[in-house]
């Protein structure tokens, strides 16, 4: 099992900590299936009023896919199997809010992550980035996600500067992405913590809350969402492409702002 889940039957919290730390939680088939259960499960346990979301190890939240695992696709350029697309709690119809903890690194798929939970708390030397023009990929559900959180212009320079540049904790914060930055180590608790209030109140309210944030915007990130594949199918170099420029990586390092 790649994900580890506790629930605190007192506060009515659930810890869902991704468990591949020493493959910075990449996203495997069998991670990405045993979240999206664990997240359709949360429906119908009353016991579980939030959740929080969170990468162990330390030095990464998440990034992405694993790199190792081979994902078939179907022969027509219409359509394209992304097994990341239902990793996320509103993927999978949740409305009990959820908080992501972030320590280290989030990047590429792991904004499928971010980009369903209520809001983000991150350690101080959290780094966001996005890799996918660097190796010839189109960030197209990423940004998409990350364009409900963040300025235009903020995520149009993260989704393009690929690995040149990451965002700090700090500058995250200051574009909304995150919205509360602790010591190091300390984001776990402090989504705890703000779990444990939200969960006090009657689970009625709080999931008609989510529901209503979320009717907000809705609208304009289905209809982005639907160009999302095509973009995709349309932009991104062929496998074996991706693969060289995969091999190539972190020759010239990169910059933090």
């Amino acid at each position: 099992m790649a994900l580890r889940t506790e629930t605190d039957k007192e506060t009515g919290v659930a810890l869902v900590t991704l468990d591949r730390p020493e493959k910075h939680n990449a996203i495997d088939l069998a991670t990405a299936a045993e979240l999206s259960a664990a997240w359709r499960a949360f429906r119908f346990d009353d016991g579980v009023r939030a959740v929080v979301v969170t990468g162990a190890g330390g030095r990464a939240f998440c990034t992405g896919i694993d790199r190792g695992v081979e994902v078939p696709q179907p022969s027509s350029p219409y359509t394209i199997d992304d097994p990341l697309i239902a990793i996320g709690p509103k993927a999978n119809d949740l409305w009990k809010p959820v908080i992501a903890a972030v320590e280290g690194m989030a990047c590429g798929g792991a904004f499928y992550l971010l980009g369903e939970a209520e809001f983000v708390i991150a350690s101080k030397e959290a780094t966001f980035f996005d890799p996918h023009t660097t190796y010839g990929m189109v960030s197209a559900y990423e940004a998409i996600s990350m364009a409900q959180r963040m300025p235009f212009g903020e995520v149009a320079r993260m989704s393009l500067m690929g690995t040149a540049e990451r965002v700090t904790a700090q500058r995250a914060y200051e574009t909304g992405l995150v919205s509360e930055v602790t010591a190091p180590g300390g984001a776990v608790a402090a989504a705890l913590r703000a779990a444990g209030v939200i969960a006090s109140y009657p689970t009625e309210a709080v999931q008609g809350t989510v529901r209503a944030v979320w009717s907000a915007k809705e609208a304009a990130r289905a209809q982005a969402m639907a160009h999302a594949p095509h973009l995709v199918a349309l932009g991104n170099l062929p496998p074996e492409r991706q693969a060289e420029m995969f091999r190539k990586r972190g020759r010239d390092g990169f910059r933090t702002r």
